[in-house]
C-alpha cells in the first residue's frame, strides 16, 4: 500500500488521483486536501460561468473522487492545520497540485488605485469565490479596460457585455448578475502590447463576440500584416486572426463596444483617489518581436481596470519557490524528496485544463519510481487523528454533495445552481 496525499482540488489534483489508481490499482490511498470546502478548483471559479460544457468535466473528477480509495478532505489549509514536513512524515508522497489562483501583479504607476483589479479577482467575483465575493467592482462610468490578449481577457470584456438574458443557463452568482444589470460600462478596450498575430486567443472565445446582443467588437484593419502572412501561422490561430479580420470589416453598431487596442502598452493608472484613465504607450515590434515603446502616449478614460497579464502559484512555507516564474522550483516536479509538483504549481499558468492529465500521470510515474509500497507511514488514519486534535472541521465529499444538492435548489429559473459565496454558508448547508 501507498500513502499519497495531493494539495489542491482542481484538474490538476484529480488527473494525479486518476493517474495513481491507474498506476497502483487498490494498492494506493489518495487524500485530496483542499482549504475550500467544495471540489474543483479553477472548474467551480475560473471557468466562465457561460461555459457550462467545460464545468462539465467535474463529472469525471466526481467518478474519481467517489472510489474507495480516494478521498476529499476539504475546508483544511496548509500551513495552519497542518505543515508539509508533517503531511511528508505521514505520506509516501506529496503533491503539490495548487494551481495559480494569484494575480500577477501589474507593475505600473497608479496599478494599487481603487478600479484596478486582476483578473483572478474579477473571475472570481463573478464566479462566487468566498475570498472576492466582497470585490465590488465600480461599473458606474462608461469605460473600462482590460489589460491582456489571452481568453481570461476575452472572458472578462464578454461577461461585461453581455445581456442579463444571455447569461440564462449559466451559474453566474447573483450578486455579479445584479451588479451588471446596472452597469453603465459602454466601452470596453482591450489592450494588447503587439499585434493580431501575437494573441493568445482561441477561436471558439474571439467567435463569441460576433454574436453578442448589444456589443460589438471593433478592430482596426490598419494594425494587420498583409493577409498572406496569415498563411505562417497555426490552423487554430489562423483562425482566430479570421475573425479578427472580419470583425474590422463588419463596422456593426451597437451600444456597446469591446474596442481591440493592439500596440499598445499601459504605462500608468491615473485618477484623483479613483480610477480614472489608464495612460498608453504606443508600440511598434523590433526585430525579436518584442513591443518597444515608441514614446507617442495617450489616455484611455476608464472607471474599472481588469489586469489579465497572468497568474502565480502562492508560495508555502518551507517549498522551494521560483519567484521569477511565480511557481515552485522543481525539476521535472521533483520538488524535495517525497514531495512533487503538478499542473500549474510546476510548469506555470500554461496549457489547458486537459493538459493536467498527461502531467498528473508523468508524475504517478516518477512517484512509483521513487517509492516502496508498505513503507509504514500511516497516510489517513495518521492524518484524521491530526486534524481532530486540532479542531479541523472536515469536509468531505459527501458533505460537497449535500452543498452542491442546496446550491441547485437554490438556483434562479434557468440556472444550474447558486453558489455559496462564503465559507460559513458552505458549511451551513451540509445539514439541509
Amino acid at each position: 500500500m501507498r500513502h499519497i496525499a495531493v494539495i489542491g482540488s482542481g484538474p490538476a489534483g484529480y488527473y494525479t488521483a486518476e493517474a495513481c489508481q491507474k498506476q497502483f490499482g487498490d494498492e494506493v490511498r489518495v487524500d485530496i486536501i483542499d482549504r475550500l470546502p467544495v471540489p474543483f478548483g479553477l472548474i467551480r471559479t475560473g471557468v466562465a460561468p457561460d461555459h457550462q460544457s467545460i464545468k462539465g468535466v467535474s463529472r469525471r473528477y466526481e467518478a474519481t473522487a467517489l472510489t474507495d480509495n480516494v478521498r476529499f478532505v476539504g475546508n483544511v489549509t496548509i500551513g495552519e492545520q497542518v505543515t508539509i514536513p508533517e503531511l511528508l512524515g505521514l505520506y509516501d508522497a506529496v503533491v503539490l497540485a495548487t494551481g495559480a489562483p494569484r494575480d500577477r501583479p501589474l507593475e505600473i504607476p497608479g496599478a494599487d488605485l481603487p478600479g484596478v483589479t486582476g483578473s483572478a479577482a474579477f473571475v472570481g467575483w463573478y464566479n462566487g469565490h468566498p475570498d472576492y465575493a466582497e470585490l465590488n467592482p465600480p461599473l458606474g462610468g462608461p469605460g473600462a479596460v482590460v489589460i491582456g490578449n489571452g481568453n481570461v481577457a476575452l472572458d472578462v470584456a464578454r461577461i461585461l457585455a453581455k445581456t442579463q438574458g444571455e447569461f440564462a443557463g449559466s451559474d453566474i452568482v447573483g450578486h455579479a448578475l445584479s451588479a451588471l444589470e446596472t452597469s453603465s460600462i459602454s466601452t470596453i478596450t482591450l489592450l494588447g502590447r503587439r499585434g493580431p498575430h501575437q494573441i493568445n486567443m482561441t477561436p471558439k472565445e474571439l467567435g463569441e463576440l460576433g454574436e453578442l446582443e448589444r456589443a460589438a467588437p471593433v478592430v482596426d484593419a490598419a494594425d494587420f500584416p498583409p493577409e498572406i502572412d496569415d498563411a505562417m501561422l497555426e490552423p487554430g490561430h489562423r483562425k482566430s486572426i479570421t475573425h479578427l479580420r472580419n470583425f474590422a470589416a463588419a463596422h456593426v453598431e451597437k451600444p456597446v463596444h469591446i474596442i481591440f487596442d493592439f500596440f499598445a502598452m499601459p504605462v500608468a493608472i491615473e485618477g484623483d483617489g479613483k480610477v480614472e484613465r489608464v495612460i498608453v504607450e504606443r508600440t511598434v515590434l523590433d526585430s525579436r518581436g518584442a513591443a518597444v515603446g515608441t514614446g507617442e502616449t495617450y489616455a484611455v478614460p476608464a472607471s474599472l481596470v481588469v489586469s489579465c497579464i497572468g497568474y502565480r502559484t502562492p508560495p508555502i512555507e518551507g517549498v522551494p519557490y521560483d519567484d521569477r516564474a511565480g511557481r515552485f522550483a522543481n525539476d521535472e516536479g521533483r520538488v524535495l524528496p517525497g514531495l512533487y509538483a503538478v499542473g500549474w504549481a510546476r510548469r506555470g499558468p500554461t496549457g489547458t485544463i486537459g493538459t493536467n492529465r498527461p502531467d498528473g500521470f508523468a508524475i504517478v510515474e516518477k512517484i512509483a519510481a521513487d517509492t516502496q509500497p508498505n513503507s509504514g507511514k500511516q497516510g489517513r488514519p495518521a492524518l484524521d487523528a491530526l486534524l481532530a486534535a486540532r479542531g479541523a472541521e472536515v469536509v468531505t465529499f459527501r458533505d460537497w454533495q449535500k452543498i452542491e444538492a442546496a446550491e441547485i435548489a437554490a438556483a434562479r429559473d434557468g440556472a444550474p445552481r447558486e453558489k455559496f459565496t462564503s465559507i460559513e454558508a458552505m458549511l451551513g448547508a451540509r445539514g439541509t
